[in-house]
């Protein structure tokens, strides 16, 4: 009897239907044996799951007929399976090929799941968006692994039954047990878990120009590097920048939860990833996990940091050719793996603020500390990070050390959340100056033309930059880059056009572009 169940395999952000077609046919031979013959480019995973099911099946109470042969094609065809989701939709349809389930049902369902060999029901990656294919192609219900359901239900228009057991499954579907679809509160979970605010700038004492110029990175979306000397604090600002940024919009936030439960990095409790992500590699990581792929595809950490920060703390340390394959994304903001299995794009929109020591020692130009390093080991020590990423880089700053009395005497910071106001308010100016612009939300995003348009000088700005330009020798990039962060810094304001103040201001942060620096 030929059983066709529906599931689905993810490929970068998306999932694909899959069709599992299960044939049983009596074979005549003196052997009692069961035959299994699997087609359609499983991977190992899917191949073994015969094993796991045929276990699950028996540990379930499910005596299969021996003298069997199961041929299961997993279509379409000309496209590899991967992974261990496809345990359930298979049991399912082996049950039903052999007349124990009513296969008039099955066709409303979609199944996903891995099965323990007890019958258990594991979960699985990406079942946020199996789930969004599943309503677009108007079934009914889609079961998933009970730590899977939260995840899944934020989807609407669509039944989510979160299952614990194979027979949970097998009973609902001969109408022996009701279940309850699984209901989550979407706007209401995800606008409570935004009011909780995690560390503030309210507990940095001091550090007023840096705390300016993240008001401004996170005003512009611009990406920035501290420079600074061990202890200074570049950590402890970095990891605030989450609180001064706007809140992640509803649409905003599906997004990045796709990619998350791409990576299985979604707890059971969560639905939606309400607050932006954070992420924070350390500098061992391999070119792979910083940007994504493997022999099975994974998200790497520039992608699960989209509509967030990516923190690369000791910038140098990081290999040469991880810092480099950043290059492109910061640029696009979407990476595009190819590899000989298969290829993915996943977005990478994401504010990368990077730290470092100023030289070997880390105590170049403190003002409480002898720098030890001669000024060719300073030069080295930077040339770690190319030119063209320092390009990409809008903001590059120096931070000083704050001293014992000054920390001691200092009045508490403003606070994280008068901050983002004005961020906020920045960010809505520019909203509405790029509507029209498909893409576009936030100064660090306008292209050459867009500067154009929406970041014309005045004479004396124009004087003032070309100035900057001929002493500092900056490159052409580095000259796009300071008309973007004097546009936030003019939006800021509220100023409509870019004034001379603003341009000086912008200037003041290309620090490490300053003729003579580290000599």
């Amino acid at each position: 009897m030929l059983t066709t169940i529906h599931t689905s395999a993810v490929n970068g952000m998306a999932a694909m239907p899959v069709f599992l077609e299960v044939n049983a046919n009596e074979i005549h031979s003196q052997e009692d044996r069961t035959i299994f013959f699997m087609v359609g480019l499983p991977d190992n995973a899917v191949r073994e799951s015969k094993l796991r099911v045929e276990s699950a099946l028996q540990n379930s109470g499910f005596q299969l007929p021996l003298r069997e042969k199961y041929t299961i094609n997993f279509a379409p065809a000309d496209v590899r399976k991967e992974g261990s989701g496809y345990d359930l939709p298979l049991a399912i349809g082996m049950l039903a090929s052999l007349g124990r389930l009513p296969s008039d049902k099955l066709g409303r369902y979609v199944f996903v799941g891995e099965l323990g060999l007890d019958g258990s029901v594991r979960p699985v990656k990406g079942a946020l968006s199996i789930a969004i294919k599943a309503r677009e192609q108007g079934f009914e219900a889609l079961f998933v692994p009970k730590e899977n359901e939260r995840e899944a239900a934020v989807v609407n228009k669509l039944k989510v039954y979160g299952v614990e057991s194979l027979l949970q499954v097998v009973a609902f579907l001969q109408g022996k047990l009701s279940l309850q679809p699984t209901i989550v509160n979407t706007r209401e979970e995800f606008y409570a878990a935004q009011a909780t605010m995690g560390d503030d700038f309210a507990d940095v004492k001091g550090q007023d120009a840096v705390k300016r110029a993240f008001e401004v990175a996170a005003a512009g979306g611009h990406n920035i590097i501290l420079i600074g000397a061990p202890g200074c604090g570049k950590s402890m600002m970095a990891k605030r920048v989450p609180s001064i940024l706007p809140q992640l919009t509803l649409s905003e936030s599906l997004e990045t939860t796709q990619i998350h439960s791409i990576a299985g990095k979604l707890g059971v409790t969560t639905s939606l990833i309400a607050r932006r992500p954070f992420r924070a590699p350390h500098h061992t990581i391999s070119d792979v996990a910083l940007i994504g792929g493997g022999a099975t595809y994974k998200p790497g950490e520039i992608s699960l940091a989209h509509n967030g920060v990516l923190f690369l703390d000791e910038l140098p340390e990081f290999s040469r050719t991880a810092l480099e394959t950043l290059r492109q994304p910061l640029e696009d903001r979407q990476i595009t793996i190819s590899r000989a299995k298969y290829t993915s794009t996943l977005p990478c929109s994401f504010m990368l603020v990077a730290s470092m020591n100023p030289c070997p020692c880390g105590y170049y130009n403190d003002p409480h500390h002898a720098c030890t390093c001669s000024p060719a080991q300073v030069q080295r020590y930077m040339s770690k990070i190319s030119g063209p990423l320092l390009d990409r880089i809008d903001i590059q700053i120096e931070v000083a050390p704050v001293s014992v009395s000054e920390l001691a005497h200092a009045p508490k910071g403003e606070s994280s959340a008068d901050i983002r106001q004005r961020v906020v308010a920045a960010r809505a100016i520019q909203t509405e100056r790029y509507k029209d612009e498909p893409g576009v939300h936030c100064n660090a995003q306008m292209s050459r033309s867009m500067l154009e348009r929406h970041a014309r000088l005045d004479d004396e700005a124009s004087a003032t930059l070309s100035r900057a330009m001929k002493r500092l020798d900056l490159s052409a990039r580095a000259y796009d880059r300071i008309l973007k962060v004097a546009r936030t810094i003019a939006d800021l304001a509220a100023s409509p056009d870019i004034r001379s103040e603003h341009i000086k201001e912008a200037i003041g942060y290309r620090n490490l572009d300053r003729a003579g620096w580290g000599e």
